[in-house]
């Protein structure tokens, strides 16, 4: 398979195996959103898809003198794949797409599986996965756009999470969030 083939596998495997897992982990929240489709999202994704492909017309040798970063790229989508969905079976009704204001009555604060070892393995496992998309096509403007724009977007989220844990769990998560790491580059 082409690095495009691969690149093109990991979005459908994506976006279908995180549709499945919410049907069945949060079936309450089912929508659209489920697929996780956004604006941006989608001119990120062209955006790639246009990067390879000129790169690929105008400066072929880019993409042919440096195969072993595309599969540096492949095992990187599929470990982030793997992490991610870690979390999200491992959280299971506890794991949301979105960022929750309001404590449910079933809200658990996770500390076990993947989450011994890393506090927010679906956004890391996410971001590992982004950019890993990026190196497997060899596109290096969107692979230092997608790693600023993502990390960005997690330390804004992140934040907000955060807070959210501590006035749902107090002591509990800010004792798990001292012991163990975010999962995301210099964000603690």
């Amino acid at each position: 398979m082409s690095p495009f083939q691969h690149f093109a596998a990991a979005l459908g495997f994506f976006h279908t195996s995180e549709f499945l897992l919410a049907c069945i982990f949060m079936r309450q929240e089912l929508s659209w959103s489920s697929w996780c489709f956004s604006t941006p999202y989608a001119v990120a994704m062209a955006c790639a898809c246009a990067e390879y492909f000129l790169e690929r017309q105008l400066v072929p040798q880019l993409k042919q003198t440096l195969p072993w970063i595309s599969t540096v790229g492949l095992a990187m989508v599929i470990l982030g794949e793997a992490v991610r969905k870690a979390a999200m079976v491992t959280a299971g009704h506890n794991f949301t797409h979105t960022v929750q204001f309001q404590r449910r009555e079933e809200h658990a604060l996770v500390t076990h599986g993947i989450y011994r070892v890393i506090r927010h393995p679906g956004y890391a496992g996410w971001l590992l996965w982004a950019v890993g998309t990026q190196l497997l096509l060899i596109n290096p403007l969107c692979l230092a756009g997608y790693a600023c724009i993502c990390w960005n977007f997690f330390r804004r989220r992140i934040s907000i999470e955060e807070e959210q844990l501590r006035k749902f769990f107090g002591r509990s998560y800010q004792h798990y969030a001292a012991a163990v790491p975010s999962g995301i580059p210099f964000i603690p």
